[in-house]
Order: structure tokens, then sequence, then C-alpha cells
């Protein structure tokens, strides 16, 4: 019989140091404990590093961003508590430089352009509504798209985010028209046959929080025809 891999056995580390561990996301992980109860990533590397250096006790990871559940590519942890308020820091001034690669069904109105709306946030659908005006409690959102390659049936977009808000590029992409493949909440037809969306963290950049050196990682994409097709 085939040994079944656990969740550690399939992490997929793309980046790691004494301070920091850079993991490539798989879509259905959750990055931290929710009401569903599953395990998630965290506790997953947290299991990985106890393993792989044989320690005792508990293992310390500092959660520094997040990645929807059915979204995939780069995520960051800290090992120490001596990283994770400085990569909070990062993230938060928008110091990391994060890229994203998304299918959509539609070409975009252009094939270049900034998009800037106000996002509304309905915690009890969790969904984000798109608003081209200033609105009350909408939280500015700006991002900035081109059309990397036309797939037959489906385009590549690169996304580079200027502001970091909840379901940014799905409400965004969506509100042009073009919602992403596999994304029902956002007006996709249908649905992956894995209950991802077809949203890929491609690549992180920033200065490590310690060493002060350029870390620049990039995430393999999914297993799947089309994504391969993307190459």
């Amino acid at each position: 019989m085939a040994k079944v891999l656990s969740n550690k056995d399939n992490l997929q580390v793309l980046y790691e140091d004494n301070h920091i561990i850079i993991i490539n996301k798989r879509a259905g992980d959750i990055v931290q404990g929710d009401k569903t109860g599953d395990e998630p990533l965290s506790e997953v590397v947290k299991s990985y590093i106890k393993e792989k250096y044989n320690k005792p006790g508990n293992v310390y990871l500092g959660v520094a961003h997040r990645l929807d559940r059915p979204t995939t590519g780069v995520i960051v942890f800290s090992k120490t508590s001596k990283a994770l308020p400085r990569l909070n820091k990062l993230f938060a001034e928008k110091d990391a430089k994060k890229t994203y690669w998304a299918l959509v069904k539609q070409m975009p109105p252009k094939t270049e352009d900034t998009l800037i709306h106000w996002l509304k946030k309905n915690p009890k659908i969790n969904k984000s509504t798109a608003y081209t005006k200033e609105i009350a409690d909408g939280k500015k959102a700006i991002l900035h798209y081109k059309v990397l390659k036309n797939l037959d049936n489906y385009y590549l977009i690169e996304v580079a985010l200027e502001t970091g808000r909840h379901h940014q590029i799905r409400s965004q992409l969506s509100s042009i028209g073009c919602p992403i493949k596999g994304d029902l909440k956002y007006g996709f037809d249908r649905s992956n046959p894995d209950a991802s969306i077809s949203l890929h963290a491609r690549s992180l950049s920033f200065v490590h929080p310690v060493s002060n050196e350029n870390i620049h990682v990039e995430a393999p994409l999914p297993s799947a025809p089309l994504w391969d097709a993307c190459l």
C-alpha cells in the first residue's frame, strides 16, 4: 500500500533561515485556525520545524500576513519573536512587494491599468463590495494589473497590490467584469474541481527583517494544465 503523506510531508518550503520560513501555500490550506477547526498551515509548519530540528516543547511561529483559503502561493512566517514585529511593519508599511497571477475568462477593458475602488466588507457573508466612489466605512483599494498572456479561453493577468484589503484582487477584478476562474463568490459561473480559485501569490520581495538582505522568492504554479500553459 502506498504511503499517505501527512501535511508536513507535502509542505513546499521555498526559503528558510534562522528567523523566517517561506512556504508555497496550497489551495484549501488556512493560514491560521478558524471556526472550521481544520488544522491551519501555521500548525503544519510548526510540526515541520519541530521534527526537522528535533525541538523540545512548543515551537514559536509568527503569522505576518495571510492568503485566502482558496488561493495558492507565497506566504512567509516568522520563526523568532525578534523577526515578527519587523515583518509586521514591512507588510503594514507596504515595503514588501507582492505579485499575483490570476486567470480570468473575460479580457479586461485595458491590457494594463490601475484600479482604484473603495471596498466595504460584509462580515456576515465574508465578502467585499467595490465602489468607484468614496463611501462611508469604505477602505481605499489600489492595484495595478497587466495582461501577460492570451490562453485561448482565458487570460493571464499579473497584479501588483498597492494596498492590502479584504478580498481586494477578487473584488476589484470582478468589478471590471473579470471574476477569477473558480471564484463563485465574486461572479465566476462554475467552481474549480479542487475548490480553489485561480489566484496565485507568484512572488514576494522584501528586505530581510534581521539580516537586511534582499529576499526574492517565486512560488511554482499549481499543477494544472491551464497553469502549465502560462509558462
